[in-house]
Order: C-alpha cells, then structure tokens, then sequence
C-alpha cells in the first residue's frame, strides 16, 4: 500500500484528538505502513529503563510515543489547522500542497 499522506516529516501540526488534543508539535519520524507518526513533545510516555552502559544509572525515561496521522491537521503559513489538497502550482508547474480553508501553498 504505497499511499499518499496529508502530513510529512518536518510539518508542524496540531492534535485534534485524544490525551494531548490542541497540543502542536513538528513531526519527527512517519511509519507509512502503521499510518502513525511521532511529534516533538506530544504524547509523552514514560519507560522504565534498566542499567546499561549507555544508561549507567537506569531509571525513568520520558519518549514520545507514536500517534495516528488521523488525529493530526497540518498547521498552515499563518498559524491556523487546515485541512490540505494537491494542485499543480502554475508557476512552478509541480504538484503542491495547499490548505484547503485560506487555499495558500503549504511549504
């Protein structure tokens, strides 16, 4: 399943559902097949780590864990959660995103 996302890795976005709904985040990793993503600093988990030598002491760690692309709307240019498209910008003549409420090219 080779399908095309509404969100790429470096987007900022914002939650719109779930534990941490209206935090905004960039997205850090995608994993196309799982339809999940990781975000800078949304949903945050903590994981118990034993010793090891990278970690001598252990402990608890705080990650973010993966959240579903669903729950997520990309943040357009000025500052607002919007539903994206696909056009063919006539300047350049390439295939660009777009925020489909203020219709400006999403970069």
């Amino acid at each position: 399943m080779n399908k095309k996302l509404h969100v790429r890795k470096g987007d900022t976005v914002m939650v719109i559902a779930g534990d941490s709904k209206g935090q905004q985040g960039r997205i850090l990793i995608i994993n196309k097949d799982k339809q999940t993503a990781i975000v800078e600093g949304i949903n945050m988990v903590s994981k118990h780590a034993k010793p090891s030598t990278q970690n001598p002491k252990g402990g608890i760690m705080h990650k973010e864990s993966p959240i579903h692309i669903s729950n997520l709307k990309v943040i357009d240019g000025s500052g607002n959660p919007a539903r994206t498209g696909r056009r063919i910008d006539p300047k350049s003549k390439k295939l660009v995103r777009y925020s489909k409420k203020s219709g400006e090219v999403i970069k």
